[in-house]
């Protein structure tokens, strides 16, 4: 048995301390203790929002009618109604921004990670998406008013500010969808490719597949992203305290457009209204991030 092999045979000793300077274990302390005051710190405004939304919403949400009802012929100081036509139009808009922000969103990451690889055509629309993903979404809906309305004579419509919705959600789609695609194995591909499957094939059948759990929490994120979004519907649409499924024509309510509507209204049913329907929207996003970790994890199961 050589020294080498005695050497081996010895048993490791755990990592401890005690070879440690004092002044080492101080400077790792002081930093995990300024690591977890930091954390707690910014966890107090979100607690609080949060506390504040439940404590003066909650009671308003939890009657009979805030679910089945809308706000259709009460006065400005009446108790009552509900939020169902509020709720069906933040959906209606929301749903029709993400079956067109979807596709493009992830037909544009799959090009840039997949075809353009440093090209200019690449380099270019990473700069696009860069600039597109800074821009307020008043911008965006002024550009929607100018393009759809201004200029194509379109009325104003949940439809035009799901379009600019559009221009908000697809950048974070992108990003995300990107991200996903970069962290899939190489070597899948060239698995695939050695295999003899076309490129297209092998994008659609091994590598979107792999990033799917991924790709699909980064469209949730993007959905509550744009859903909470104010300024498109002062300038593209009127809110409208009744139901009204028509994305094309007439005045929709929405939750952040009651909460608008509800911001000037003095009286006590107001506030009840405008308090019940932040709580609604935080559930409401809430709950689209449950569904989207649900269906990542039940894709990780599968394969």
């Amino acid at each position: 048995m050589t020294v080498s092999d005695v050497e081996l045979q010895r048993p490791i000793k755990k990592a401890t301390f005690q070879g440690v300077s004092t002044r080492r274990r101080t400077s790792d302390w002081t930093a995990t203790g300024l690591i977890t005051i930091s954390v707690g710190i910014a966890l107090i405004p979100l607690f609080w929002v949060i506390g504040t939304v439940i404590v003066k919403g909650l009671p308003t949400m939890l009657s009979g009618t805030w679910f089945t009802h809308s706000f259709s012929g009460l006065s400005a100081s009446a108790a009552g109604g509900g939020i169902y036509h509020a709720l069906i139009g933040t959906i209606l808009q929301g749903l029709v921004c993400t079956v067109i922000s979807v596709p493009l969103g992830i037909f544009v990451a799959i090009f840039l990670v997949e075809y353009g690889r440093g090209g200019l055509m690449a380099r270019i629309t990473t700069f696009m998406v860069d600039i597109l993903s800074g821009v307020p979404s008043i911008v965006a809906a002024l550009f929607i008013y100018a393009l759809w309305i201004a200029t194509f004579g379109f009325p104003k419509s949940a439809f035009a500010v799901s379009l600019a919705l559009v221009l908000l959600m697809v950048p974070v789609v992108v990003r995300s969808t990107e991200e996903m695609l970069r962290i899939v194995p190489q070597d899948l591909r060239e698995a695939s490719y050695a295999l003899g499957v076309p490129k297209w094939k092998t994008i659609a059948r091994v590598v979107l597949p792999t990033a799917m759990a991924g790709i699909i929490t980064g469209v949730m994120l993007a959905v509550a992203r744009v859903l909470g979004e104010t300024a498109p519907l002062l300038i593209l649409v009127g809110y409208a305290p009744f139901i009204n499924t028509n994305l094309f024509s007439g005045e929709m309510g929405t939750l952040p457009g009651v909460m608008v509507a509800e911001m000037n209204n003095p009286t006590q049913a107001g506030s009840d209204r405008l308090w019940g329907a932040a709580l609604t929207l935080i559930l409401l996003l809430a709950v689209l991030n449950i569904v989207a970790k649900v269906i990542g994890h039940y894709s990780t199961v599968r394969k």
